[in-house]
């Protein structure tokens, strides 16, 4: 099917829990059990954010419309193609997305996961293989946690972060079928040896090491550790960068990218709080950045983009860059007024989003300009009121 807007979320939400109640009746076996009700993940994190896959082609996730509260609000998808400078909507159609979307890339795909609300209370996902020229439907019968790093995915494999800590694992080929399996039950990272000595207080992110390995980012209660951890042989072990002392540290994001796994580091000390962003090719062997002083900011977006680079959108109109592992921040200009997501370009070019209501603008700052252009507006129809 091809994307289209879809103009009563609502309804749409309690057909799509019909279809997936089928999908699972169908493969009764291999399916994981629905999830209770529970706690979000210690740490948020904002879910807005942009990514490049290894196919070169970008996609950012924004929110749209109206008030959260009177539910219409509506998370959208857009995407740049391979050389190109336009964006386009490529919101996956047929499910309620006002809880939020969560999407990984791996080998030229994306996988794009819901989150629940209203009466969906299961993470239906939206997989392509083209593009977005066409999605093909899957599913994870429990709550994804409303994190940008829920979903993980490598050539043969997804990871799925739940609202409840637990982390399910499926075969690429299975998981749009339901067929998940737990891979760690809620307080397993926890209460692994590695787990206590940095003792987690609530996991963050999962991902993929270059050859396959499990990760999970965490935030860590005691001060010097740095909460990413491997799943080798059974078992969790650290496996994050040397962090400055002194600071306790939560992992902001965790994601693979068609260079490396790439970290963003939140540290806090009792002069104030900072980022650091680390990038490794092995999941041991870490590049960390010089730090980055939030000066009483907070992180309102965070992405990653080709080469390695990484930005963030902070409070107070700020908005840093690195462009590639072991360079130093750079702060760029003020971000237009509404700006939602940053998007790292090829060339130094980079892009803002910038949302109001039901239209998106893009900027653009050209390499060694100082001020953002307007490019392309898109007009993006909202059903306010469809999800009530």
């Amino acid at each position: 099917m091809t994307a289209k807007r879809v103009p009563s979320r609502a309804v749409l939400a309690v057909l799509g829990a019909v279809a997936a109640a089928g999908v699972l009746a169908g493969c009764a076996a291999g399916t994981a059990p629905a999830e209770p009700a529970a706690p979000a993940p210690a740490v948020t994190v904002p879910l807005a954010t942009s990514m490049t896959t290894a196919t070169s082609q970008a996609w950012a996730i924004v929110a749209m419309g109206g008030s959260a509260a009177a539910e219409d609000r509506f998370w959208e998808l857009f995407t740049r193609l391979p050389g190109g400078s336009q964006w386009k909507l490529d919101t996956p159609p047929g499910v309620a997305d006002n809880g939020g979307l969560v999407a990984a890339g791996s080998s030229g795909a994306l996988t794009v996961a819901f989150e629940p609300s209203q009466d969906l209370v299961f993470s239906p996902l939206a997989q392509t293989g083209n593009g977005g020229k066409t999605w093909d439907a899957g599913l994870l019968n429990a709550s994804m946690a409303a994190v940008p790093d829920a979903l993980a995915a490598d050539s043969t494999a997804m990871l799925a972060l739940l609202h409840n800590g637990a982390i399910d694992q499926a075969a690429t080929g299975q998981a749009a079928s339901g067929n998940w399996a737990r891979l760690a039950a809620p307080g397993t990272v926890a209460a692994s040896t590695a787990g206590r000595a940095c003792q987690v207080t609530g996991l963050t992110a999962v991902a993929y090491t270059p050859s396959g390995t499990p990760l999970a980012g965490a935030s860590c209660a005691r001060q010097g550790s740095a909460g990413i951890f491997a799943r080798v042989a059974g078992t969790w072990r650290a496996t994050g960068p040397d962090v400055p002392a002194g600071q306790s540290v939560k992992v902001v994001r965790l994601t693979q990218t068609a260079d490396d796994d790439t970290a963003l580091l939140q540290a806090t000390a009792k002069s104030g709080a900072s980022l650091l962003a680390a990038w490794t090719g092995d999941g041991t062997k870490w590049t960390v950045s010089p730090s980055l002083p939030l000066r009483g900011g907070r992180v309102l977006a965070s992405g990653t983009g080709s080469g390695g680079a990484v930005w963030v959108l902070l409070s107070g109109d700020r908005a840093e860059i690195l462009t590639a592992p072991g360079a130093t921040w750079q702060e760029l200009p003020a971000p237009p007024p509404g700006t939602a997501a940053l998007v790292a370009g090829s060339g130094g070019t980079d892009d803002a989003l910038a949302v109001s209501g039901g239209t998106l603008t893009v900027y653009r700052l050209a390499q060694g300009s100082v001020a953002w252009t307007k490019s392309q507006a898109i007009q993006v129809p909202i059903a306010y009121g469809s999800s009530s």
